[in-house]
């Protein structure tokens, strides 16, 4: 017979995984069409890539894994039961969060006045779509932190499942962000 202590199990529900594979499934799609644009317009691309602040990239990559890392912690603390250190990484994660939207706007902003839009070339509609579904799906990321933070708030709610499966999905965004700044920032 198994021993419940030592057997190792999928953090987080179930559901969560199958959402996590979609949501990669659907994101490998878009990367492949952006794939496929830059190489038929390989020259125009770079020259539109040349007008992004690889600092803005480089900030909001190191914010992400940093928010990625807090919540890793908070899912560890929570499995030891030291709930306040939990919740004070669970709002590091939101704030490291809210440090990438707000730097990811402010790149937005700085593109626009530089008359780089979502019309401009098919380089900026890739980066302006790209980067608003990631946004998109970091802003549903506060909401699900939101419900970590609520669980881990008092005794009565506390589930390690749904602080794991939070956990799964930040980590997913914090990914897929990382594979959006190697292609829209690194890759020439």
């Amino acid at each position: 017979m198994t021993n419940p202590a030592t057997t190792r199990s999928v953090p987080g529900q179930p559901d969560m995984w199958v959402f996590v594979l979609f949501e990669s499934l659907l994101f490998t799609g878009y990367f492949g069409v952006y794939l496929v644009s830059r190489a038929l317009n390989h020259e125009l691309f770079l020259q539109s890539q040349a007008d992004l602040d690889l600092r803005f990239g480089v900030f909001n990559t190191v914010a992400l894994l940093l928010s990625s890392w807090a919540i890793a912690r908070c899912v560890q603390a929570s499995r030891a039961g030291d709930f306040r250190s939990a919740l004070t990484n669970a709002h590091l994660t939101i704030f490291f969060g809210l440090l990438f939207l707000t730097s990811k706007v402010t790149e937005w902003i700085k593109e626009i006045a530089l008359g780089n839009t979502f019309t401009s070339d098919e380089f900026f509609q890739h980066y302006y779509f790209l980067t608003s579904i990631h946004c998109i799906h970091v802003l549903i990321g506060f909401i699900v932190l939101g419900v970590v933070v609520y669980q881990l708030c008092s005794p009565a709610r506390r589930s390690q499942q749904l602080v794991e499966t939070g956990a799964t999905y930040w980590h997913t965004v914090d990914f897929l962000w990382v594979l959006i700044f190697a292609l829209l920032y690194v890759v020439r």
